[in-house]
C-alpha cells in the first residue's frame, strides 16, 4: 500500500497523530559519534584545568595539551578548546586583538638580549615592595628574579652582573626609558650623562636598546611575563619578603624548568636556552671578575678599595668629598662614577702602591 493511504488509515482508524503514525521526518543525525572525546579524556582536561587554575598557572587550551602529551594522551587544542568550552570554561572575547595582527621580533640566538622591568606588588601585610626581573629574548628563560623594597639602579647593576655570573652577558639589552636603566631623558634629555648600568654596558662592549616612551608592547615578552608571575602569586600569597623570594625561587624554577612555552613550540624555556650557542657582547669578558662597590669619598678626596690583600687608596679630588660614587672593578681596572653616570676617574691599580692615581 502506498504511503499515503496508510497515513490517512493510522490517523483515522486508529486516532493516531501525525508523529506517532511514524510519518514525520526523523532525525538524520548519527545514532552514535565515533569522533566525541571519550569521557576519561574529558574529565582529564578538566581537572587539569582546575588544578593548575588552583596553582595560578596558566589553564589554556595550548598548556592543556601539553600536559596530555606528557602523559600520552594527544589530542588537538580545538578538542580542548570545545571540552573548555561546553563546561563554561571559556570567556569569549570578541573584542580581543587577534594575535595574528602583532609585528613580532625575537633575538635568534640565547643572550643575543636581555629584556628587564620592574613591577609592584603588595604583601599579606599591606607593604608594597618591587619585583625586578631579566628574561632571556630568544628562550624567554628567566635569568633573574628577585623582590626588594625599591629597585634602584644599584639594584639593577647588582641583578645584571648577578645573573651575568651565571648565564653570561648579554650582547644587547632592552628595557624601557626609567632612570634605574637610562639617563637619556634626565632634565628633560639636555646634558643626560651616563647612569652607572650604562656605563657598566658601554665598558662591555654591550648594546643597549630602550623602548619608545609610553610604548610598553616594545618590551612585550618582559610584559607579559609580569601577568603570568602575578596570575601564580595570587594564589600563593607571601606575609614577608622573605617568604615572597622564596615563593618567586620556586616560580621561577617552575617557570625555566617546567612550564611549556607556546612560542617555543611548547617547549621549556631552559630547553631552549641550552639548544643553541650563545651570542657574547662585542667585547667580552668574564662576569665573574666584576665587583660594584657603593662608597662615599672621605675628607681626603679618596675611597678605599681592597686588592690584592691590601687596602688601596684611590685618589679622586678633595672637591668630591661627602660625594656617594660607584666603583666597577674588573681585574686591575677600576672606573669610579657618580650615581649620575659621571666618570670621575679610570684607575690602573699598581700592586706595588698604596695610594692609586688616576690614568692620565
Amino acid at each position: 500500500m502506498h504511503r499515503n493511504p496508510l497515513l490517512i488509515l493510522a490517523i483515522t482508524v486508529q486516532g493516531l497523530s501525525y508523529r506517532d503514525a511514524a510519518f514525520a521526518p526523523q532525525s538524520r543525525a548519527p545514532h552514535t559519534s565515533p569522533h566525541q572525546t571519550a569521557p576519561e579524556i574529558r574529565d582529564r582536561i578538566l581537572a587539569l584545568r582546575e588544578s593548575l587554575t588552583v596553582e595560578g598557572s596558566d589553564a589554556g587550551a595550548d598548556t592543556i595539551c601539553s600536559y596530555l602529551a606528557r602523559e600520552n594522551i594527544v589530542v588537538s587544542r580545538t578538542t580542548v578548546w570545545r571540552v573548555l568550552q561546553r563546561a563554561h570554561h571559556i570567556t569569549p572575547q570578541p573584542q580581543k586583538r587577534p594575535r595574528s595582527s602583532w609585528k613580532r621580533f625575537e633575538a635568534s640566538q640565547p643572550n643575543e638580549m636581555w629584556q628587564s622591568d620592574f613591577t609592584h606588588w603588595q604583601l599579606t601585610s599591606g607593604q608594597e615592595v618591587e619585583i625586578v626581573g631579566w628574561l632571556d629574548d630568544h628562550a624567554r628563560f628567566l635569568t633573574h628574579l628577585t623582590v626588594h623594597h625599591r629597585v634602584t639602579g644599584k639594584i639593577v647593576v647588582e641583578t645584571f652582573t648577578t645573573a651575568a655570573q651565571t648565564h653570561g652577558f648579554p650582547a644587547s639589552t632592552l628595557t624601557d626609558n626609567g632612570m634605574v636603566y637610562t639617563a637619556r631623558l634626565a632634565r628633560g634629555g639636555r646634558q643626560a650623562g651616563l647612569n652607572a648600568f650604562e656605563t657598566l654596558l658601554r665598558i662591555e662592549g654591550i648594546t643597549q636598546k630602550n623602548g619608545r616612551p609610553y610604548k610598553p608592547t616594545t618590551q612585550g615578552k618582559i610584559e607579559r611575563f609580569w601577568q603570568t608571575l602575578k596570575k601564580y602569586l595570587a594564589q600563593h600569597p607571601a606575609d614577608t619578603i622573605t617568604d615572597l623570594q622564596n615563593v618567586l625561587d620556586q616560580f621561577r624554577e617552575f617557570y625555566n624548568e617546567q612550564r611549556p612555552h607556546r612560542a617555543l613550540g611548547r617547549k621549556t624555556p631552559a630547553f631552549a636556552y641550552a639548544l643553541i650557542p650563545k651570542a657574547s657582547p662585542a667585547k667580552p669578558s668574564s662576569p665573574a671578575l666584576w665587583q660594584v662597590r657603593y662608597d662615599i669619598v672621605d675628607a681626603n678626596g679618596s675611597i678605599t678599595l681592597r686588592y690584592a690583600g691590601k687596602l688601596r687608596h684611590l685618589g679622586i679630588g678633595r672637591g668630591y668629598a661627602r660625594t656617594e660614587v660607584i666603583c666597577l672593578v674588573n681585574g686591575d681596572h677600576a672606573t669610579v662614577i657618580t650615581h649620575t653616570g659621571e666618570v670621575l676617574g679610570e684607575y690602573t691599580i699598581d700592586t706595588q702602591k698604596n695610594y692609586q692615581k688616576k690614568n692620565t
